[in-house]
């Protein structure tokens, strides 16, 4: 039987990518037909970078003694690389597969959507159906990861065009804003850990493309879209994508190692600037996206989103 190959990391980037674009192009279509008066913009407020979870507390959890932030990330990232080894048999449309044994699902959800830094309740109305008409999630390995299948678990969008093994971490203590470490008493800890933000994060070369699915260089997807012009600045000025606040809580059990349980939410700021969008001139317009992977994934999503059953 012919094998079937398996869509790239960059090719999934690109089409998450063309829904945030398209999105921002029929609310700024939208919000141009709907507004009668044109309404001041709201004003920016200046960006910091701090700790939504709680400080890290020196301590033994669970058995494992952790001294610093250098010993959480540490034993996240061997954590990482230990479940990244671990596979499981499934079944896909009646074929035997072998994948990640952990895998997890992911959800795209897009808010605070303004356009000249203005709200419209039809066109938020709108945005939950377009995203369910475009983004369908698939099951994943432990982010970074491209794939479910250990053996594609490679990102072609590297530095200078190299590929990215995604089965093991790169994560460094140097990345991480905050973090911590909880004992629940039932010989599981769980570490939640928050990187520090990054604009225009790039997989394996930041903080954030360390430790989530990035979207990366976003350049040659706006260039493609035929209808978005720029009325003046370049791309990388008039779209700024900036990653923020996401954080990662995964529960380990400390005698095994194995990851139990894990839920992962990225969060990223898109605002755009002096937007030509066809016959519509010099536009601003500004979205949350909050993209999250739960492990593990349910049977129903396996089983609804790409036919796996587990074996």
């Amino acid at each position: 039987m012919a094998k079937v190959k398996q869509k790239s990391a960059l090719g999934t980037i690109n089409k998450i990518l063309f829904i945030i674009f398209i999105v921002l192009l029929v609310a700024t279509i939208l919000y141009v037909s709907l507004s009668s008066a044109k309404m001041p913009p709201k004003e920016k407020g200046e960006f910091v970078d701090e700790p939504k979870i709680e400080e890290f507390q020196a301590g033994t959890y669970g058995g494992v003694k952790f001294d610093s932030v250098d010993d959480v990330v540490n034993y996240y990232v061997e954590c990482f690389n230990y479940n990244k080894t671990l596979t499981a048999t499934y079944d896909e449309n009646g074929e035997k597969k072998t994948y990640y044994k952990l895998l997890g699902d992911e959800n795209l959800v897009v808010e605070n959507l303004l356009v000249e830094g203005q709200s419209n309740a039809t066109i938020n109305k709108l945005v939950p159906g377009i995203l369910k008409g475009l983004f369908k999630g698939a099951p994943k390995g432990l982010p970074p990861a491209a794939n479910r299948d250990p053996v594609y678990d490679i990102r072609d969008d590297g530095p200078n065009g190299t590929k990215l093994d995604q089965k093991e971490s790169h994560l460094t203590a140097e990345d991480v804003l905050a973090c911590n470490v909880v004992d629940n008493k039932d010989g599981t800890i769980s570490i939640t850990i928050q990187p520090k933000a990054q604009l225009l994060s790039m997989a394996d070369q930041d903080p954030q493309g360390r430790f989530f699915n990035v979207l990366g260089d976003i350049s040659s997807t706006v260039e493609s879209i035929n209808v978005l012009s720029f009325s003046e600045g370049t791309i990388e000025e008039n779209f700024v994508v900036n990653y923020a606040g996401g954080t990662g809580k995964i529960k380990v059990d400390t005698k095994t190692k194995e990851i139990v349980e894990a839920d992962y939410e990225m969060d990223v700021h898109i605002d755009v600037q002096h937007a030509n969008v066809a016959v519509i001139k010099n536009k601003s317009a500004s979205l949350d996206i909050v993209y999250t992977n739960h492990f593990p994934a349910s049977d129903e999503f396996l089983k609804e989103s790409r036919g796996i059953t587990r074996k």
